[in-house]
């Protein structure tokens, strides 16, 4: 039970502020820059809040490196991250899930894969450290 609670306070934080961050950089920053560099400027941000979230809910909930905990968070966590991004799409854009793939820029959504591994692995990679 302890991976799932912390998978959903992982993903609640690291969630929160992408969606705070999404909408700065939505609203501010593409239209001054465009979406890749937009997009790929807010990346580093994300990766900063992502190893602090890890960092706290290792902490928290007093994490191990074993599949059974830190392992199991970050996939739990993955799995919410990819239904809620593809229900803010759907949901703001009036879009089908299909399109969440469509017309997206390949060198940002690339990058924004490697994010998600990385979210994923990072209760992992920080329980490794403690």
């Amino acid at each position: 039970m302890k991976p799932l609670k912390a998978g959903l306070a992982y993903f609640a934080l690291v969630f929160g502020m992408g969606f705070v961050l999404g909408a700065v950089r939505v609203t501010l920053v593409v239209p001054q820059l465009g979406a890749r560099l937009a997009e790929l400027l807010e990346m580093p941000l994300m990766l900063a809040v992502t190893a602090i979230a890890a960092r706290f809910i290792v902490r928290r909930f007093g994490l191990t490196p074993a599949l059974h905990s830190a392992v199991a968070t970050g996939a739990f966590s993955l799995a919410l991250v990819f239904v809620a991004e593809v229900s803010v799409f759907v949901g703001l854009q009036k879009k089908s899930p299909a399109e969440f793939l469509d017309g997206r820029d390949p060198v940002s959504f690339s990058v924004f894969l490697a994010m998600l591994l990385l979210f994923a692995a990072m209760p992992w990679l920080i329980s490794r450290r403690n």
